[in-house]
């Protein structure tokens, strides 16, 4: 007989995940999760951001079929999207997954396209976190390349946590600039093309400047306002799985 999962029992599952686990080395963590604790039940959510290669890296050499989920938003810098088409085909990831908007919510509250300059939570919302929401909702676990030293509001995060009924898996949590920098050149990672322009966080063209010098990798986002994260991270995920539990997505 199965055993039903609830946020409580998934909460615990974290805590003991990160006890055991949380200090392990990147690579054996990802080897771990999807080998032995989740199987197929596993993907990894990218932005071919700014890093996005050494997560990818990582991934690739354990296992290429892993899912790789993208958000496309309609908002992301082309190259971006070429960064992606490329990367994808250096690492040879055979299961990509661009999720859009969906087309009806964009049409009836952003019909033209600017509500970043009007209202960023909900244009978020319906560009990042609904999304996120679905792409994520038939696995029991998925991996980010979230990092501690990225920004104030991350400097406690663990590599294993709880959203709702599910795990998030942050492999690189513990690694800093220095060791991304020495992995990728050690790996002959290519850059995303915006970081040699100052852009060391990107997301949304119309949200992402380049950051200057002495100032944390994400203060180039959301410039002029008091949003730190798009929300996929935050409770407004959780709360939007919440209406999806892991028996219904997999109907």
């Amino acid at each position: 007989m199965l055993l039903e999962l609830t946020e409580e029992s998934v909460a615990d599952e974290a805590r003991a995940l990160q006890a055991r686990y949380g200090n392990l080395e990147p690579l054996d963590i990802i080897e771990l999760a999807i080998d032995h604790l989740f199987n197929e039940e596993i993907a990894v959510v990218s932005s071919f951001g700014a890093e996005s290669s050494v997560l990818l890296h990582l991934i690739a050499r354990v296992d290429r079929a892993t899912p790789v989920l993208f958000l496309d938003t309609g908002k992301h810098f082309p190259a971006t999207l070429r960064y992606r088409d490329d990367l994808i085909a250096d690492l040879g990831m055979t299961d990509v997954h661009n999720i859009h908007p969906l087309q009806q919510s964009l049409k009836q509250e952003d019909p033209y396209g600017a509500m970043s300059m009007t209202d960023k939570d909900r244009c978020c919302y319906l560009r990042k976190v609904e999304p996120m929401a679905r792409a994520v909702a038939p696995y029991r676990a998925w991996m980010t390349g979230r990092k501690q030293f990225q920004a104030a509001t991350r400097t406690a995060l663990p590599v294993f946590e709880a959203v709702g009924e599910r795990i998030r898996i942050n492999p690189l949590a513990h690694w800093n600039s220095a060791d991304l920098k020495a992995y990728m050149i050690e790996n002959h990672l290519p850059p995303h093309p915006l970081v040699a322009e100052g852009y060391l966080s990107i997301g949304c063209m119309p949200c992402t400047q380049p950051v200057r010098d002495g100032e944390d990798a994400r203060s180039g986002r959301w410039v002029g306002s008091d949003k730190t994260e798009c929300g996929i991270h935050l409770t407004g995920l959780t709360d939007q799985l919440s209406n999806i539990s892991l028996t219904d997505s997999n109907l």
